[in-house]
């Protein structure tokens, strides 16, 4: 089983914004963090970051054929892209959602999803094992 993790703007600076909302592990500790639940789960990992919104949609659809499943974290996209969403229902490809904050304990524009709805689940609030606990719910299906 192959799986694409891709996580949108901003979180390459993970361990230097808001460490008391996103913590002090970087981006690099979560790529490791995400190949490791991979290896326990038997799945192939490969992470994918970008700041910028065409670069994920390209990604997403280029999984197309490739990719058993999709780990997504569309960040600051969330709450603005119908082209995230459009690319994953275009796929068909299972995918998980996953924030490592609380969204529901954020602003209110943070709890208004628009991939959601593509998603066979999503996981908030978390930190790094919300992506373990996605990893491990596309293994299941």
């Amino acid at each position: 089983m192959k799986i694409l993790v891709i996580n949108g703007p901003n979180l390459n600076m993970l361990g230097i914004r808001e460490k008391n909302i996103y913590g002090t592990q970087d981006y690099k500790a979560l790529v490791e963090f995400c190949e490791k639940a991979g290896a326990d789960n038997g799945v192939e990992i490969t992470c994918f970051q970008s700041n910028h919104e065409g670069s994920i949609v390209d990604k997403i659809q280029e999984a197309y054929g490739v990719y058993d499943g999709i780990v997504i974290n569309p960040a600051a996209y969330t709450h603005t892209s119908v082209a995230i969403l459009d690319a994953i229902k275009a796929v068909s490809i299972p995918t998980v959602e996953v924030h490592l904050s609380n969204v529901d304990e954020r602003e209110e524009f943070r709890k208004i999803s628009y991939v959601r709805s593509a998603c066979v689940a999503t996981f908030y609030g978390y930190g790094f094992d919300g992506y373990r606990m996605a990893i491990e719910e596309l293994v299941k299906k």
